[in-house]
């Protein structure tokens, strides 16, 4: 009896028709439409993988993407991955569909895994062992997808753990895979998918068309996840109001009541109590002549002390790490950028490019994690409110992302910064660092302030509660981590030895002008309960080539970046925002 239950079990497993292994030296083939899904579908998840992982090494906490970092592809890697993902998705509702109408799916049936308990030869349990290898790939598909949508949307935290990990899985899986059908049939196994059957459909493939209704059903499938993605987007309208709003921080006014927001969800930047991730609120009104916006955001501290310096015995300490390769995540200013394009394009208007030297011919960035340029010879606007440098005295930065500028002299021998294409619009800026620049690797020791103060213990008192070991602590409201002309003069060693050891001074000079096209926009900040609110205005049209103009009617779009007392390591914003004029 137990010999019959044996052999009815195997009879469910044995290989069918197709798929069976080849007799004699006959090599193996596959049927036409598989070939055809299974390169198709290797194609989209090589690029989604090689992408993916390009972006995985961005984090600060990256490990084996950033060990394999160097040979995988640098530049604009976003727009890669989000259509690499989109095939992969199309792929799999093709072969879902396929394998429906083509009579194949006996190949994948879970009653194959039961020669893994029952078959008596090595060739059937390795066919268990393979159709096991199916269904997990169809897993990993699947949580991949699932999570890929929600990172699209904004969210992070665990999603992004979980869709790393099923990253590496997919790894892991086309080493099982490998092994899995060479344990099967050998060598000869492993070349079956490139070798299609004869072209010539059967009879039951030509009544059921299964390529063909396999299409059928995928084209509208994308079709409309596409336009679900497109037509969920949001929109920022932008009404007349006959009173501008005051530039105070405070969303008190009429014209902002009457103001719809829309709330986007940023995610994966540095710090922000560990979550990497800040809703933003964003409003906007216009008056006939100026446009103002409201951005409101999530921060549970109020950073200001950006790079301070302290009196040590043997000189003056820049206080802070990665400052020598613009990479600071503990003590820094919190900030907040808004970049406005006329395209839509992935990688905030295509101008994101990853990698440590995305471009061959001109220098890499000091932190190597790639650069902001357009290629195709584009504007993108950006405003940039830094807190410490002029943010709480009602300025914010008026700076462009252009094509990749050509490198100084001191840039090309990184004795300054390289940012590609993104620099600030002609004229003059109110702040200036009170320490010379250092480079990569600068900074380990002692560095000659600009500019001291001309009252050591005034200054102290001004910078409010702080805590150096701590750079989550949160700054007094009122406290200033500047120095400005009035209260400080230049360096003099006179004036040095009568500052004690212990001291802090701030990092940041704020003795300039805003002038020129740089100082377009005006601005007001407040942070309270855990949140910070900005107010800027800009006119409608500055005639600058360096800005957008907001015209009715002229498609424009907007993506938003939050930063926590850090100094590139922004939150992400994947699907810009539309703005509509009225």
């Amino acid at each position: 009896m137990n010999e019959m239950v044996s052999k009815d079990r195997l009879a469910a497993v044995r290989p069918q028709a197709v798929g069976a292994r080849p007799k004699g030296d006959r090599l193996p083939t596959s049927d036409v439409g598989t070939v055809i899904l299974h390169w198709s579908s290797a194609v989209a998840m090589v690029a989604s993988l090689v992408t993916g992982l390009r972006i995985s090494a961005d984090a600060l906490d990256a490990v084996v993407s950033r060990w394999i970092s160097p040979v995988l592809p640098q530049g604009e890697v976003w727009t890669v991955h989000i259509f690499a993902g989109l095939l992969l998705f199309a792929v799999s509702v093709a072969y879902v569909v396929y394998m429906a109408r083509s009579g194949l799916a006996n190949r994948i049936t879970l009653r194959k895994m039961r020669a893994l308990q029952y078959a008596q030869t090595a060739s059937l349990r390795w066919m268990g062992v393979n159709v096991l290898l199916h269904w997990l790939l169809f897993g990993l598909v699947t949580v991949l997808a699932a999570t890929g949508i929600l990172l699209y949307l904004g969210h992070g935290g665990w999603v992004v753990t979980v869709h790393e990990a099923a990253a590496y899985g997919t790894l892991a899986y086309t080493l099982a895979h490998l092994v899995g059908h060479f344990g099967y049939g050998g060598w000869r196994q492993w070349l079956r998918i490139f070798r299609p059957a004869a072209l010539v459909p059967s009879p039951a493939q030509r009544s059921r068309r299964p390529m063909l209704v396999a299409g059928l059903v995928t084209v509208p499938a994308v079709a409309g996840a596409v336009a679900l993605d497109l037509g969920s987007r949001g929109t920022l309208t932008v009404e007349r109001v006959e009173t501008p709003p005051v530039l105070d921080g405070v969303l008190d006014d009429a014209a902002w009541r009457a103001a719809r927001p829309v709330r986007v969800r940023t995610q994966q930047g540095a710090n922000l109590g560990g979550s990497g991730e800040s809703t933003v609120e964003i409003r906007a009104v216009q008056d006939g002549s100026r446009i103002h916006f409201a951005f409101r955001w999530q921060d549970p501290t109020r950073s200001l002390a950006r790079l301070p310096m302290v009196k040590q015995a043997d000189g003056w300490h820049v206080h802070g790490k990665g400052a020598g390769e613009a990479d600071v995540v503990d003590f820094y200013e919190d900030k907040f950028a808004a970049i406005f394009s006329h395209a839509d394009g992935f990688g905030a208007a295509g101008v994101t490019h990853l990698g440590q030297k995305p471009l061959a011919d001109k220098p890499s960035s000091l932190n190597r994690r790639g650069l902001h340029y357009t290629t195709d010879g584009s504007i993108v606007d950006m405003w940039q409110w830094k807190a410490s440098r002029g943010g709480l005295l009602g300025h914010v930065d008026d700076q462009y992302m252009g094509p990749p500028r050509e490198p100084t002299p001191d840039e090309a021998a990184q004795r300054a910064r390289y940012q590609g294409g993104y620099w600030n619009d002609p004229g003059t800026t109110i702040y200036s660092y009170n320490f010379p620049f250092e480079g990569p690797g600068g900074y380990a020791g002692p560095v000659k302030p600009k500019r001291l103060p001309v009252d050591a213990a005034a200054t102290m008192a001004a910078l409010g509660r702080f805590d150096l070991a701590n750079p989550d602590a949160s700054y007094d409201e009122g406290s200033r981590w500047w120095l400005t002309e009035a209260d400080s003069r230049p360096y003099s060693e006179e004036d040095d030895a009568r500052i004690p050891v212990g001291t802090v001074i701030p990092g940041v000079l704020n003795i300039g002008r805003y002038e020129g096209d740089r100082a377009d926009l005006r601005g007001g900040a407040r942070w309270k309960d855990g949140f910070w609110t900005l107010e800027v205005s800009r006119a409608l049209r500055t005639g600058s080539r360096y800005d957008v103009d907001f015209v009715k009617g002229e498609p424009l779009y907007l993506w938003v970046a939050v930063f926590d007392h850090t100094q590139t390591r922004h939150t992400r914003h994947v699907r810009p925002v539309r703005i509509d004029l009225r």
